[in-house]
């Protein structure tokens, strides 16, 4: 159960239906309900040492020192098992707003969703936590939900446009669909070698673990959307971005192997395949500055 706290004049569904699905028909009787595919975060990741260039966006915004870094690389996938739709709509409607939905990535050239994802890869065994630095964040119908995760047949694609600066999007994950990151595209990686200024993994067994709409603690100034609860050691609210039937069900996990040498070739069920860092959280190509 969830509790309301702040609502901003702009809601939720504004803007919900763009130039690109102007016979878009959201649900919104009922609540979303996020939850991760761990099935095919297992299934679907790739250990190797990999040239990491400079222009990267991914380089820029992690604070990644560029060259050949040893990365483990994973897909996510976050299914939407509620009975409505998450209906964001347009992003320069949100950022006209002042929302605190979306900020503007500058080596993306369009805005990413805050707050959307946490990557962490834990060490089992002592609890340490490692952190991914990605920000690209952009909810759209790409899959539809496994139906062993849903239990139902989703209805056709309505959220189909990220959109950018001046260009209207048409963003949300209709009940029924999922929103997809692979692990090959930008960002999709933690830096195993101490490139990205955290200490070095050394080989063994690990834990990536997701969490989708993670509560936080907002900053000085950004607005708390829909409260959780109060934390009670220090009395600040803890926040999420969207609002959800269920909470408790925001993370998936999945054990990986880090081997000792990898190679460029690459360990795990995603060895050989070529990454495209080039490409944006979808896989659009990233403007040239």
């Amino acid at each position: 159960m969830f509790v309301l706290c702040v609502f901003l004049a702009l809601p939720l569904a504004l803007n919900a239906q763009s130039p690109q699905s102007p016979s878009s028909q959201p649900d919104t009787t009922g609540l979303p309900d996020l939850v991760v595919n761990s099935k095919l975060l297992g299934d679907q990741w790739v250990v190797r040492d990999e040239q990491l260039d400079a222009t990267a966006c991914s380089v820029e915004e992690g604070g990644v020192t560029p060259g050949v870094r040893r990365v483990i690389r994973f897909t996510v996938e976050t299914p939407n098992i509620g009975d409505a739709d998450i209906v964001l709509g347009d992003p320069n409607a949100h950022v006209a707003a002042g929302d605190g939905l979306y900020e503007f990535a500058t080596c993306h050239h369009h805005y990413h969703f805050r707050h959307y994802a946490k990557y962490e890869l834990v060490d089992p065994r002592t609890g340490f936590v490692w952190k991914a630095a990605k920000k690209g964040f952009c909810m759209l119908d790409t899959d539809p939900a496994p139906t062993a995760t849903s239990g139902q047949q989703p209805q056709s694609p309505q959220f189909r446009n990220c959109g950018a600066v001046g260009i209207p999007g048409n963003q949300g994950i209709s009940h029924g669909w999922a929103d997809t990151y692979r692990f090959f595209l930008g960002g999709q990686f933690f830096v195993l070698d101490g490139g990205d200024g955290q200490p070095p993994v050394p080989p063994g067994d690990y834990v990536i673990r997701i969490t989708v709409n993670p509560p936080f603690k907002p900053a000085a100034g950004e607005p708390c959307r829909f409260l959780e609860r109060i934390d009670p050691a220090d009395g600040q609210p803890i926040c999420h971005q969207l609002p959800e039937s269920d909470f408790s069900n925001n993370v998936g996990e999945a054990t990986v192997t880090i081997p000792d040498h990898p190679g460029k070739g690459g360990v795990g069920p995603g060895a050989g395949t070529a990454s495209q860092e080039d490409k944006d959280e979808h896989g659009d190509p990233i403007p040239k500055n």
